[in-house]
């Protein structure tokens, strides 16, 4: 006997931390997986966001000046550097035509335009470098304010709610003494049932088996499967706990309830097999009550195999067709003649 949890449930907490301006969601909803819970208001954020919008937009000016500057020195220094490349060109054909002095003031002039153009060209990667930096910042606090609106994780049902329109949430990475979660948020069309298995039927617990799980409050039975254990026994119950995981599409089955589970460990085909109330066990010995040939109640020794909720496998002691006794033996005898009423047992399990 177990009781069912859900497949998943989490605390809905807040990313940042911000006033609750909506909530949307109350106990018992059901919600989709990224469906809005809640929004928060935070103003400073969008504070931080027109800010750094701003300075994005001042630096995207500022890229604008400086590549306006970079086509007024590349223009300035083609005309410093024609006018020296002609003045030079003048000197090596007529040496006394230029006095030197204006060939080196041509020449430092063309340096300087030079200059000036590595200059543009360094203030133009200075701009675009703090037009990447502003545009990470715009996004971080783009992201940030995003967080103000709060998804579900996961499809589920809303199980609690902690906070009402007006509660200061605190971001979920505060301390555990601060942080509030918003809503508990319980996914419900999968349940867990986790089951304490002996340690003598361990080695026989296979991942994948089906189950049938019965719920008393329901008085349903539901197929489950085994779908994980911890893989290691208890010292201190000599147990291993087994999960069994069952669908609940319609959502009848609520968590907190309780059922049992058949977990089916051995299975066998076409055996001979008889009710378990025929069965009588007696130290090392078991055996069965018979009707024979001659109407005559005889004690008949069994070797018996695996077993069900209901019924026993045979491996010796009986054939197919014979008549066993069940119910309440302690009032009959062996060599007690009876009328025998044959009884449907059903097929074997």
């Amino acid at each position: 006997m177990a009781e069912f949890r859900p497949y998943q449930e989490i605390d809905v907490h807040a990313k940042v931390a911000g006033y609750v301006k909506e909530i949307l969601v109350d106990v018992g909803d059901q919600v989709k997986k990224g469906q809005v819970l809640a929004r928060l208001e935070i103003p400073e954020l969008k504070a931080d966001v027109d800010q750094a919008t701003a300075a994005e937009s001042r630096s995207q000016e500022e890229i604008k000046r400086a590549e306006s500057e970079l086509r007024r020195a590349e223009a300035a220094h083609e005309e410093a550097h024609i006018t020296y490349t002609r003045m030079a060109s003048v000197v090596k054909l007529k040496p006394r035509l230029i006095a030197q002095e204006e060939v080196d003031q041509a020449m430092a002039r063309d340096r300087m335009a030079e200059a000036q153009v590595d200059a543009s060209k360094s203030a133009i990667a200075v701009a675009k470098q703090r037009l990447l930096e502003e545009q990470a910042g715009e996004e971080r606090v783009k992201t940030l304010l995003a967080y103000s609106q709060i998804e579900a994780p996961f499809s589920g049902v809303i199980t609690k709610r902690f906070a009402d329109v007006g509660a200061m949430i605190p971001a979920g990475t505060s301390t555990s003494t601060q942080a509030m979660p918003l809503v508990r948020l319980s996914q419900t069309d999968r349940l867990r049932l986790i089951l304490p298995v002996p340690d003598s039927v361990v080695p026989r617990v296979r991942i994948g088996a089906t189950v049938d799980v019965k719920v008393q409050a329901l008085a349903q039975t539901f197929r489950g499967t085994v779908w994980r254990s911890t893989d290691k026994v208890d010292p201190a119950t000599r147990t291993m706990e087994v999960e069994i995981d069952v669908p609940n599409p319609r959502l009848v089955l609520k968590p907190g309830m309780y059922a049992s589970a058949a977990l089916t460990l051995d299975q066998a085909a076409g055996v001979l097999a008889v009710p378990l109330q025929a069965i009588t066990a007696s130290g090392n010995k078991t055996s069965v009550l018979v009707v024979n040939g001659q109407k005559t109640i005889e004690e008949r020794e069994v070797t018996t195999g695996i077993e069900g909720p209901s019924k026993v496998a045979i491996l010796s002691g009986l054939q197919e067709g014979d008549l066993v006794v069940v119910g309440n033996k302690n009032q009959f005898m062996p060599g007690q003649k009876v009328e025998p009423k044959p009884v449907d047992a059903g097929s074997p399990e």
